[in-house]
């Protein structure tokens, strides 16, 4: 990491071989002299966005798409039984959320700003197009405070307590004001980002990336959770705004989709913004999520993809398009894995699936047989997870092995679905709407249109299919916790029934004779209180300005959010 710093002269009256230059820093005049210089500093910052292939607790594992894995992980600990507090909320996936890190990484944000902005020796060119980048690095960070946390301290400065004292303690704004600060810069800077981007720059961020930032923030403020009041308004900005990204015309989808998310699938015109892996920085996403035992039974990988029959179910049967649960889909329960869509198969290990030369045995006796002690690694809902996973790589031991697939935040799927969501709110199940869902369906011949499986769609309809769609699609990409908040399904659905996180977990017992039995696998329970992260303890205490906060539009209690 490159760190600038000013010299010191505490020691200028001292003789000859103490007024040294240290060699392990680089002067501010140096650091904002030149753009090869400053753009080490704004590399750091790109270092610092988060290595999500890598982890051991994914945010699905926090919802009803996977198990959590082992009874220590915090996910299960804190989240699964609902015992968030302010003392113990968890800082994983990569500490997305964690508030003393994330700022600290919107520090070095602000500390590049306001040195660009300043210096008179880079050219009017490079600051422009960088300081867009650094503001779009800012709004990502921030975004996901705000999506955890709420309202939280907008700070757009490099705050220094020598200097200015108690104003360094900065109050929250609310979430309302937090998305607007979020989304306004975004629509300040996608004119300065290019709109493609050439080899030699992958992994920055272009207007599509801005836009599609903007776009998926718009969307989560226009859910139930941020939109009680079902102001139509904010579906409809959120439509435009997806639009905007599909009218630049340089995205579409990969027709192989297996491909997508492998090393060969980077930066492929699906791909929006994405955390760049390669020969020099690769991720242990086989290591960590891979089947845990090869063909022998010996434990090559750890197994931290759990898939959930729930998921499992929502996958499509491949001949009628309709979900296993619906009626004249086609599915059989003593055959479950036969003429499902093909996005299963590469997205789900099952029972008799083939991996790097043998078959996944998760019945009973089998190689991966289903642990519904959590005596070990071996999976509890009796599914391991293909998606992402490049089973050309040798895992060799647990303990090593890296592959160098791109983490992608965003893709072209998803704005598809994001908009069809967004439209269909305020304009039914229009053309457009189906236009765009059918796109994602029919990605290499998948399933068949929406409009050829159901008749007489409206809204509502339309609104089960789309959510379904976003599950199967998106799943293990991080994006089903934010899902589930925003539509504020987690706790109660709207018929009054338990929400898809206050119900037992389910997965697939199969005996050795190949009887196939759906099972409880443990429960969770989600209180209302969890749509939002507590701040921590240890910011309300440091920080008297937002100590101070109550009431207002998010009913705060000493700064912190309800219920906690």
């Amino acid at each position: 990491m490159l760190t600038a710093s000013f010299c010191m002269a505490l020691l200028s009256g001292c003789n000859g071989f103490l007024d040294v230059t240290p060699k392990n820093f680089i002067s501010d005049e140096v650091v904002w002299s030149t753009p090869e210089n400053a753009d080490l500093f704004l590399n750091d910052i790109y270092n610092q966005l988060p290595v999500l292939n890598s982890e051991t607790e994914h945010l699905d594992q926090f919802t009803d798409n996977s198990d959590v894995g082992v009874l220590w992980m915090r996910g299960y600990s804190n989240i699964a039984t609902a015992q968030l507090t302010p003392t113990n909320w968890p800082d994983v996936p990569w500490k997305m959320w964690k508030w003393d890190t994330v700022y600290q990484r919107v520090r070095r944000c602000n500390v590049f700003i306001k040195k660009v902005s300043e210096s008179e020796d880079l050219p009017e060119s490079y600051k422009t197009k960088r300081l867009a980048e650094a503001r779009f690095l800012r709004a990502l960070f921030y975004h996901w405070l705000w999506l955890a946390h709420g309202g939280v301290p907008i700070i757009e400065v490099p705050l220094d307590n020598m200097t200015m004292g108690d104003g360094i303690y900065v109050k929250r704004s609310t979430a309302r004001e937090t998305f607007l600060f979020i989304t306004g810069e975004l629509d300040a800077i996608k004119d300065d980002l290019p709109v493609t981007l050439g080899a030699a720059d992958y992994g920055r961020p272009t207007k599509g990336a801005a836009l599609t930032l903007k776009g998926w923030c718009e969307l989560f403020e226009a859910g139930k959770s941020r939109n009680p009041d079902e102001d139509v308004e904010r579906w409809r900005l959120a439509a435009n705004t997806n639009r905007e990204v599909m009218d630049l015309g340089v995205y579409d989808l990969v027709e192989d989709f297996t491909e997508l998310f492998l090393e060969s699938g980077n930066n492929s015109v699906e791909s929006i913004f994405a955390m760049q892996h390669g020969p020099m920085k690769g991720s242990a996403i086989l290591q960590k999520q891979g089947p845990t035992n090869d063909g022998t039974g010996t434990q090559v990988s750890w197994g931290n993809f759990q898939p959930t029959q729930e998921l499992v179910d929502d996958f499509s049967m491949a001949a009628t398009g309709l979900a296993t649960y619906e009626a004249g889909s086609g599915y059989d329960p003593s055959n479950p894995y036969k003429g499902r869509e093909k996005r299963f198969y590469q997205t789900i290990l099952y029972d008799g699936a083939q991996w790097k030369g043998f078959t996944i045995r998760t019945r009973e006796g089998g190689n991966n047989a289903i642990d519904l002690g959590y005596a070990g690694d071996r999976t509890h809902t009796g599914y391991y997870a293909r998606k992402r996973i490049d089973e050309t790589h040798d895992p060799g031991s647990y303990s090593q092995s890296l592959c160098y697939q791109n983490y992608m935040f965003f893709r072209y799927a998803e704005v598809l679905l994001s908009f069809a969501e967004a439209e269909n709110e305020v304009n039914g199940p229009t053309a457009e709407v189906l236009a765009a869902v059918n796109k994602v369906r029919t990605r290499a011949n998948n399933l068949p249109k929406v409009e050829d499986c159901y008749s007489g769609i409206d809204k509502d309809k339309m609104r089960e299919i789309i959510r379904r769609e976003r599950r199967v699609e998106l799943c293990f990409e991080d994006k089903r916790w934010w899902d589930i908040l925003r539509w504020k399904i987690a706790d109660e659905l709207p018929d009054g029934s338990p929400g898809v996180l206050n119900r037992p977990e389910k997965g697939m017992r199969i005996s050795s004779g190949g009887t196939h039995t759906v099972i409880d696998v443990r429960d969770r329970i989600f209180l209302p209180k969890m749509y939002y992260m507590p701040v921590p303890q240890g910011v309300i205490d440091q920080n008297p300005a937002i100590a101070a906060q109550n009431g207002g539009p998010d009913n705060w209690v000493k700064g912190q959010n309800p219920g906690y």
